[in-house]
Protein backbone atom coordinates (compact mmCIF):
# COMPACT_ATOMS: atom_id res chain seq x y z
CA UNK A 1 0.00 0.00 0.00
CA UNK A 2 0.95 3.40 -1.06
CA UNK A 3 -1.41 5.66 0.17
CA UNK A 4 0.95 7.14 2.89
CA UNK A 5 3.34 8.20 0.64
CA UNK A 6 3.17 12.11 0.47
CA UNK A 7 4.88 14.87 -1.37
CA UNK A 8 7.25 16.47 1.46
CA UNK A 9 6.84 19.87 2.41
CA UNK A 10 9.26 22.46 3.71
CA UNK A 11 8.69 21.49 6.94
CA UNK A 12 10.03 17.76 6.44
CA UNK A 13 13.30 19.36 5.35
CA UNK A 14 14.78 18.76 8.60
CA UNK A 15 13.37 14.58 8.88
CA UNK A 16 14.80 13.94 5.23
CA UNK A 17 18.09 15.11 5.94
CA UNK A 18 17.81 13.41 8.84
CA UNK A 19 16.70 9.70 7.14
CA UNK A 20 19.37 10.30 4.18
CA UNK A 21 21.86 10.88 6.28
CA UNK A 22 21.23 8.01 8.90
CA UNK A 23 20.54 5.68 5.55
CA UNK A 24 23.78 6.59 3.89
CA UNK A 25 26.16 7.75 6.73
CA UNK A 26 27.37 3.97 7.32
CA UNK A 27 29.06 4.09 3.51
CA UNK A 28 31.34 6.81 4.11
CA UNK A 29 33.89 4.42 5.34
CA UNK A 30 33.32 1.77 2.58
CA UNK A 31 33.10 3.91 -0.34
CA UNK A 32 35.75 6.20 0.74
CA UNK A 33 33.37 9.45 -0.28
CA UNK A 34 30.39 11.13 1.31
CA UNK A 35 27.43 9.35 -0.49
CA UNK A 36 26.04 12.00 -2.90
CA UNK A 37 22.01 11.76 -1.39
CA UNK A 38 24.00 13.06 1.70
CA UNK A 39 25.44 16.39 0.05
CA UNK A 40 22.14 16.90 -1.93
CA UNK A 41 20.39 20.25 -1.52
CA UNK A 42 17.10 18.59 0.30
CA UNK A 43 15.25 21.96 0.88
CA UNK A 44 16.07 22.53 -2.90
CA UNK A 45 14.45 18.99 -3.72
CA UNK A 46 11.83 19.74 -1.53
CA UNK A 47 10.85 22.58 -2.91
CA UNK A 48 11.33 21.25 -6.75
CA UNK A 49 8.80 18.99 -5.45
CA UNK A 50 10.99 15.83 -6.02
CA UNK A 51 11.24 14.13 -2.95
CA UNK A 52 8.53 12.22 -1.13
CA UNK A 53 7.97 11.00 2.19
CA UNK A 54 6.31 8.30 4.55
CA UNK A 55 5.91 7.76 8.17
CA UNK A 56 4.85 9.71 11.21
CA UNK A 57 7.96 10.64 11.88
CA UNK A 58 9.34 10.23 8.87
CA UNK A 59 10.74 6.61 7.90
CA UNK A 60 11.62 6.87 4.54
CA UNK A 61 12.05 9.20 1.47
CA UNK A 62 12.41 9.16 -2.59
CA UNK A 63 14.23 11.84 -4.83
CA UNK A 64 12.13 11.32 -8.16
CA UNK A 65 13.63 13.71 -10.88
CA UNK A 66 11.40 13.19 -14.04
CA UNK A 67 12.71 12.94 -17.23
CA UNK A 68 10.00 13.42 -19.94
CA UNK A 69 12.34 13.98 -22.94
CA UNK A 70 13.95 10.71 -22.48
CA UNK A 71 10.45 9.51 -20.92
CA UNK A 72 11.59 8.07 -17.88
CA UNK A 73 11.56 8.83 -14.03
CA UNK A 74 14.94 8.94 -12.10
CA UNK A 75 14.66 7.16 -8.98
CA UNK A 76 17.56 9.63 -7.65
CA UNK A 77 17.70 8.24 -3.97
CA UNK A 78 15.49 6.20 -1.88
CA UNK A 79 16.58 6.12 1.97
CA UNK A 80 14.90 4.12 4.89
CA UNK A 81 15.86 4.79 8.25
CA UNK A 82 17.86 1.63 9.94
CA UNK A 83 15.04 1.86 12.43
CA UNK A 84 12.58 0.93 10.22
CA UNK A 85 14.91 -1.72 8.35
CA UNK A 86 12.61 -4.77 7.64
CA UNK A 87 9.08 -3.39 8.01
CA UNK A 88 8.62 -3.56 3.92
CA UNK A 89 9.11 0.63 3.92
CA UNK A 90 11.37 0.28 0.52
CA UNK A 91 9.19 -2.05 -1.49
CA UNK A 92 6.34 0.28 -0.46
CA UNK A 93 8.58 3.30 -1.81
CA UNK A 94 9.60 1.24 -4.99
CA UNK A 95 6.18 0.31 -5.62
CA UNK A 96 5.20 3.90 -5.18
CA UNK A 97 8.19 5.27 -7.54
CA UNK A 98 6.65 2.74 -10.20
CA UNK A 99 2.91 3.85 -9.96
CA UNK A 100 4.01 7.67 -9.99
CA UNK A 101 6.06 6.77 -13.36
CA UNK A 102 3.18 5.80 -15.06
CA UNK A 103 0.78 8.33 -14.10
CA UNK A 104 3.30 10.66 -15.38
CA UNK A 105 2.96 8.55 -18.70
CA UNK A 106 6.98 6.96 -18.60
CA UNK A 107 7.92 3.88 -20.16
CA UNK A 108 10.71 3.50 -17.91
CA UNK A 109 12.19 3.54 -14.33
CA UNK A 110 16.16 4.10 -13.72
CA UNK A 111 18.67 4.68 -10.99
CA UNK A 112 22.20 4.31 -9.58
CA UNK A 113 24.25 3.06 -6.95
CA UNK A 114 27.53 3.31 -5.81
CA UNK A 115 29.14 0.18 -7.26
CA UNK A 116 30.52 -0.52 -3.75
CA UNK A 117 26.88 -0.73 -1.92
CA UNK A 118 26.68 -4.67 -2.93
CA UNK A 119 23.02 -4.81 -0.34
CA UNK A 120 21.67 -2.07 -2.99
CA UNK A 121 23.06 -4.55 -5.91
CA UNK A 122 20.98 -7.40 -4.65
CA UNK A 123 17.89 -5.81 -4.15
CA UNK A 124 17.03 -3.67 -7.69
CA UNK A 125 17.23 -7.46 -9.60
CA UNK A 126 14.60 -8.55 -7.17
CA UNK A 127 12.20 -5.83 -8.34
CA UNK A 128 12.50 -6.39 -12.01
CA UNK A 129 15.73 -3.69 -12.35
CA UNK A 130 18.93 -4.82 -15.07
CA UNK A 131 22.48 -3.28 -14.73
CA UNK A 132 22.66 -0.94 -18.22
CA UNK A 133 26.40 0.03 -17.34
CA UNK A 134 29.03 1.33 -14.75
CA UNK A 135 30.42 4.38 -14.88
CA UNK A 136 32.24 6.92 -12.90
CA UNK A 137 31.07 9.86 -12.54
CA UNK A 138 33.25 11.90 -10.71
CA UNK A 139 34.45 10.66 -7.04
CA UNK A 140 31.49 7.64 -7.56
CA UNK A 141 31.65 4.26 -9.25
CA UNK A 142 28.09 3.93 -10.33
CA UNK A 143 26.12 0.82 -11.15
CA UNK A 144 23.06 2.23 -13.66
CA UNK A 145 19.67 0.12 -13.66
CA UNK A 146 16.33 0.45 -15.45
CA UNK A 147 13.51 -1.17 -15.25
CA UNK A 148 11.00 -0.93 -18.29
CA UNK A 149 7.36 -0.42 -17.04
CA UNK A 150 4.67 -2.46 -18.85
CA UNK A 151 2.38 -0.22 -20.83
CA UNK A 152 -1.22 -0.38 -19.92
CA UNK A 153 -3.33 -2.98 -22.21
CA UNK A 154 -4.49 -1.41 -25.15
CA UNK A 155 -2.11 0.88 -26.28
CA UNK A 156 -0.19 -0.40 -28.87
CA UNK A 157 4.34 -0.34 -28.87
CA UNK A 158 6.46 1.58 -30.64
Amino acid sequence: MTDDIRLATAADVPAVRAVTDAAYHHYIERIGVVPAPMEADHAADVAAGRVYVTGDPVTGLLVLVPRPYEGRLLLESIAVHPDAAGQGVGRRLLAFVEAHARALGFIEVTLYTNALMWENQKIYPRYGYEVVERRVDGPYDRVHYRKRLPRPSGESGD
